[in-house]
């Protein structure tokens, strides 16, 4: 979760300001829907202040119960709707049924719901194969629920690869009867939300694509901002702040030529190779000054942890110069937003950088049994 910094200013709104979003009315005559939204544990502010801002909400997201990394949404809007969020893991129709087992969903009714679902999920992202995810889902009940959702659907059961995922699971919430029955959550679309169809080139140690997202929204977007990213990798940085709206001039940085390669081929799937400048140039010293200038408004950086790139000594001297170089080529008040594994020798670097940096606010994320951190630094 994001915290305050002591003697420094509120954190920042992660998106547009609510005074500026248009009024949505809630829709004549429709019943709003029920969705279920997955983050990374530790964004879920930062996603609930995007679905706010996304989708037309029925309330304000809560929490889903026993669960650090989902969200409860109900929405008047389509469900389509959720392809617009770009902090979310994945967003699942949420049914919830009164029922004793999951045997009892193969009656007609419950079934008839579970099809409408699919559907629905068809028409925000075709599939041809669907899978379970639930406990038992080798079992009889499943396989005669399989059969029946695939004559209804046209879909192929495909019970490790199939693309639109029905999740099975007890209910999380006391229903009519005082019993939490069972759930059937139905995900939008054939593939996570976190799966970018831009990624076309990968590259080790490239910073997960929410997580970039998420950065973005903490760092502030507007138009007029120039935007550095240090240490681009294969861009997903500079992707995705491209993708939440324009800039007056976008520059990725990397000493590598295989990183630049990879920038410039996501730039392209994204259909932003125009958009954006890329720059050999070392992001630690005064050579990135004598590359790209000075003042930038929003610099954006994913510095090498481990030894997946150096070690942990040299990273050490990687993060306390990218930290001056950053500075001298910032605008007064620009915003610098990192993402790092390396917490203590970040920490330690900014205690010797306090006359030039500002922590504004943290956010600690949890990645694939990861705990990096997003450092939201002002220039003083």
């Amino acid at each position: 979760m994001a915290k305050r910094a002591r003697g420094g200013p509120p954190p920042a709104h992660h998106g547009s300001h609510p005074s500026e979003r248009r009024p949505r009315s809630r829709p004549a005559a429709r019943r709003s829907t029920a969705l279920e939204l997955t983050f990374l544990p530790g964004l879920e502010d930062v996603g609930a202040d995007e679905a706010a801002e996304v989708l037309m909400l029925d309330g304000a997201p809560t929490p889903v119960p026993g669960r650090e990394d989902a969200l409860d949404v109900a929405t008047w809007g389509p469900p389509a709707d959720v392809l617009g969020l770009s902090t979310a893991v994945a967003a699942f129709l949420v049914l919830r049924f009164d029922v004793p087992r999951p045997k009892s969903l193969t009656s007609g009714d419950h079934l008839s719901r579970i099809v409408d679902a699919m559907y629905t999920s068809l028409r925000t992202g075709s599939s041809s194969t669907f899978r379970f995810e639930a406990a038992g889902s080798d079992s009889a009940v499943f396989a005669r629920l399989a059969d029946l959702l695939a004559e209804a659907t046209g879909l192929r059961y495909d019970e490790k690869e199939g693309e639109l995922v029905v999740r099975v699971r007890r209910g999380v919430r006391p229903g009519p009867s005082g019993d939490p029955g069972w759930d059937v959550l139905v995900r939008l679309g054939s593939r996570p939300l976190s799966a970018r169809r831009w990624r076309v080139t990968d590259y080790p140690g490239a910073v997960n694509a929410t997580i970039a997202a998420a950065m973005v929204r903490l760092g502030e977007v507007a138009p007029t901002d120039r935007v550095l990213n240090l240490m681009c990798g294969s861009g997903t940085l500079l992707v995705e702040r491209l993708m939440a709206g324009p800039a007056t001039e976008a520059v990725g940085v990397d000493l590598s030529a295989e990183a630049l390669t990879a920038s410039t081929e996501n730039l392209g799937a994204a259909a932003h190779a125009g958009d954006a400048h890329l720059v050999t140039a070392d992001c630690t010293g005064p050579a990135l000054v004598e590359a790209v200038g000075t003042g930038w408004d929003l610099l954006l950086a994913d510095p090498p942890w481990g030894t997946l790139h150096g070690t942990h000594a040299t990273n050490a001297e990687v993060h306390a110069g990218m930290l001056r170089a950053a500075y001298d080529a910032a605008a007064p008040g620009a915003r610098f937003v990192v993402l790092t594994h390396e917490v203590k020798v970040m920490e330690r670097c900014l205690r010797d950088a306090d006359a030039q940096w500002r922590i504004r606010s943290t956010t600690r994320v949890f990645a694939k049994g990861h705990h990096p951190r997003i450092y939201v630094l002002d220039r003083t």
